[in-house]
């Protein structure tokens, strides 16, 4: 069994998705004695953003598709997800690799595969929200993966730059969230 843990937060030990992709990685890796995991920080290791000349390399859209759970820390920044993880997802979408167009529209080839994200966001935007209608972030990575045949599974810490006991109440419940995954 393949994990492929990404990190995309450019806040280092101070990341709430960090600390819950860490606790996630955790449980995953307890659950499964013998997981082979891969780590990638796309801000410590940044992949270039998408040119035509690096469309035909594979390494990062194999190495998505090799794994069988996929575990992303995904903050919010400016009411969607970071150049970071932008480039990382612009190699993953790959028609003829991840998806494919057929007579009746588009098809996910990636089906299968788990793929847990910790969303961290610095203020209120779930559905139930004023600022529900700002939010660009949850319902892009629902559609990206949905889009490759994929249900995500979501971790979502909101309110964390309201306060400072906004932020470990969100934490906390984050965190308890990822001691509770399911192995598989």
């Amino acid at each position: 069994m393949k994990l492929l843990h990404i990190d995309s937060s450019i806040l280092g030990d101070n990341s709430v998705s960090r600390a819950v992709t860490a606790a996630a990685a955790q449980k995953l890796t307890a659950a499964h004695p013998g997981v082979e995991v891969v780590y990638r920080d796309l801000a410590a290791d940044p992949l270039p953003h998408l040119t035509l000349a690096a469309l035909g390399d594979t390494a990062v859209v194999d190495e998505f598709l090799a794994s069988d759970i996929v575990l992303i820390g995904a903050p919010m920044y400016n009411f969607t997800l970071s150049t970071q993880l932008k480039a990382w997802i612009d190699r993953i979408l790959i028609a003829g690799k991840t998806f494919k167009y057929g007579a009746s529209g588009p098809e996910g080839l990636a089906g299968g595969k788990r793929v847990i994200i910790a969303i961290a966001r610095g203020g209120f935007y779930g559905m139930e929200t004023p600022q529900a209608q700002a939010e660009h972030l949850e319902t892009y990575l629902n559609t990206v993966f949905g889009f490759i045949g994929i249900k995500p599974e979501f971790i979502v810490a909101e309110g964390i730059a309201v306060g400072p006991d906004h932020r470990q109440a969100a934490l906390d419940k984050s965190l308890a969230l990822a001691a509770e995954l399911k192995a598989a």
